[in-house]
């Protein structure tokens, strides 16, 4: 008796370029679905889940029961290090990173743990010294690390040689990357050749990373299929949801021959995160491509998940959602709202629209690089500049000149030259693999902590984050290590245990000279210098304004004024406004990093004399005239904005 045909066997037969009726059309795709075979899923929840939608801010202690429970059903890994999560743990969560990485070993023992790896760049956002990269893989390794997906954000091979070599000596897994991008010096046959570059110098696996969303369907099913074709190892997609295409992108791909897929835990999907992983499980159940997964454990985890998200709502945002913009601008979605938070900050942001146009300009200016981590920051930062301050390329930050010089390693395309030229004045570009043109940095670390009690990771820290890792480092000394606040969640009146409590108004008519305007609160930010962000739509218009409480009043009872003068001593006044030629200023709010000059000291014109780090990048400001240094007004530590003088030159 002959058997039953499947669907598959159907399908197969429609999909056969034998079976397909001419077509009409002048272009035709020949689908062909690849044999059967399980499909392996890497959760990315506990990294770039939380990272993607809630600005990394996810402690350990709501992680790690997620953890634990992943650690039972079958997963080929779970990433949970690497990427932002280094930095957010020092800076923001005061957390050790390394401590954090520990507990995930000791939670998940029986499945692979994987980190993201910037090449060179290791978890920061400048090139390191190989004696630093080298140390870093090998302690991560130590510490639990199996798979190290390892990329460059100028997809320079050279970038990753070293990183590949040590995690081969260490016997982890190799998973070399393809950043995924659009322009007019990216193809198929671009991504396909560096493929078989990556496999040459040993990879064990191969990653496509679309981190903005931008992987069409049928382009995911050829791109899959020429890979396949042309390398041995496994091919592993990483898509994100930004543009709303990732799961149809990662079902084409797993037609195409696709090995593994990175999903993330539907509490924290969709949006600028990951197709959801139960949905995976789901779609491709009772196909040849079943994961063999059970979605019924997935089901507790998942709950659990959801309510931890809860406690870190002040850091959702209207800008994590699904944004079909990304397919015109490139832009990812993390990058859009972290230049909306720098924008609201300089009281810019209705300049955002003119920042999302200069930024294709700055990145064909720097040859079309792929807008991730680093050079996301460098072309995003350079675009803000360019418009806020009103003239193209008039501050040049640090890193753009850097990156002309050759610094983050060969772009993809031509540099436009009348920018290089402006960018690095009489310093000539280097042609060689960056790397190779930096002293070894891990000594020099280790004798400026030398006073202090410190761990080789610690110096490790240091040497990758020097003023966060320092401040961590003094807290952690004495016992004042304090996470940024979680904001509690509304109870509705609920909290039986508080009196007098009622409600407040979110949404409301506003009437001012006779004009009425409709407005909602949609949101709030964390208080940074005593001024508390918040979110309004007015006439369904989004807004951000700053309050600065100066007088407050107890809600639950009689209108007693408190005392609750929280400003900052810079909101006080103790910092001068900008008044003359001589008064130094910073173009973006940031971070002062370090104070290069000394009062007394003389300096001529467009001399460095102060850094200030803003959306990650540290920008040298310069002096606007020759002088002398009259006053400094700032520490190293303090926060700056651009309305306040820096440092007064006479």
């Amino acid at each position: 008796m002959a058997k039953k045909p499947t669907f598959w066997d159907k399908f197969k037969r429609r999909a056969s370029p034998k079976k397909r009726r001419k077509s009409k059309r002048p272009e035709t795709f020949e689908l062909e679905a690849s044999p059967g075979r399980k499909i392996h899923l890497t959760d990315v929840s506990l990294r770039d889940g939380h990272q993607s939608l809630l600005a990394t801010r996810m402690r350990t202690e709501d992680l790690i029961p997620t953890a634990e429970q992943l650690d039972a059903v079958g997963l080929w890994s779970l990433e949970v290090w690497g990427g932002a999560t280094f930095d957010a743990c020092l800076r923001f969560l005061k957390e050790d990173p390394w401590e954090r990485l520990k507990a995930f070993r000791q939670a998940a023992p029986n499945t692979r743990l994987q980190m993201l790896l910037r090449g060179q760049n290791l978890v920061g956002y400048r090139h390191y010294a190989d004696d630093v990269l080298e140390q870093f893989i090998v302690k991560s390794a130590e510490h639990g690390i199996d798979v190290f997906r390892i990329f460059d954000a100028l997809n320079d091979i050279r970038n990753l040689q070293s990183a590949i070599r040590v995690v081969r000596q260490c016997n982890k897994h190799v998973q070399a990357t393809i950043c995924y991008t659009v322009s007019p010096v990216h193809s198929l046959h671009h991504f396909v050749e560096q493929a078989k570059r990556l496999e040459d110098l040993g990879t064990d696996s191969i990653c496509i990373k679309d981190m903005a969303g931008l992987l069409p369907p049928f382009e995911a099913y050829a791109l899959v299929k020429r890979l396949k074709a042309a390398v041995r190892v496994p091919v592993h997609l990483h898509t994100h949801y930004t543009s709303g295409m990732a799961s149809m992108s990662s079902l084409m791909a797993v037609l195409g021959g696709l090995d593994v897929l990175d999903t993330a835990l539907s509490p924290l999907a969709g949006g600028t995160s990951h197709p959801p992983t139960e949905t995976f499980i789901a779609a491709l159940r009772k196909t040849p491509y079943d994961t063999g997964l059970d979605l019924s454990k997935f089901a507790p985890i998942t709950s659990q998940l959801r309510e931890a998200r809860k406690k870190y709502h002040q850091f959702e945002s209207d800008y994590t959602g699904v944004d079909t913009d990304v397919l015109l601008s490139q832009v990812p979605g993390g990058m859009i709202s972290n230049l909306a938070s720098q924008l609201a900050e300089q009281n810019a942001i209705e300049k955002m629209k003119e920042v999302l146009e200069e930024i294709p300009l700055v990145r064909k200016d720097m040859g079309y690089p792929p807008l991730v981590t680093p050079t996301s920051q460098i072309v995003g930062t350079q675009a803000t500049l360019n418009v806020i301050t009103g003239e193209r390329y008039k501050v040049i930050t640090n890193e753009a000149k850097n990156y002309f010089l050759g610094l983050y390693g060969e772009p993809p395309g031509s540099l436009d030259s009348a920018t290089q030229q402006k960018a690095i004045a009489d310093d000539a570009p280097i042609s060689n693999r960056p790397a190779d043109n930096l002293a070894p940095e891990l000594q020099e670390a280790a004798k400026e902590l030398s006073e202090h009690d410190v761990s080789e990771e610690d110096v490790l820290s240091y040497t990758l984050f020097p003023s966060v890792a320092l401040q961590f480092l003094h807290e952690r000394a004495s016992g004042d290590l304090r996470p940024e606040p979680l904001e509690p969640l509304p109870e509705g009146g609920r909290g039986g245990g508080q009196q007098g409590l009622h409600l407040a108004p979110m949404e409301f008519n506003v009437t001012l000279h006779g004009e009425s305007y409709h407005v909602r609160i949609s949101g709030s930010g964390r208080t940074v210098d005593g001024k508390k962000p918040y979110y309004i739509k007015v006439d369904d218009k989004l807004e951000e304004i700053f309050l600065e409480p100066l007088q407050e009043v107890l809600a639950s009872g009689p209108d007693a004024p408190v005392s609750t003068d929280t400003r900052s001593d810079a909101a006080k006044g103790e910092r001068p406004k900008p008044s003359g030629p001589g008064d130094v200023t910073t173009p973006m709010p940031g971070r002062v990093v370090k104070i290069l000059v000394a009062e007394g000291a003389t300096v001529a014109a467009d001399e460095p004399v102060i850094v200030i780090e803003a959306m990650k990048m540290e920008n040298q400001v310069t002096a606007p005239i020759e002088g002398t240094v009259k006053a400094i007004y700032v520490s190293e530590g303090d926060l700056v904005n651009s309305e306040e003088t820096l440092i007064r030159l006479e």
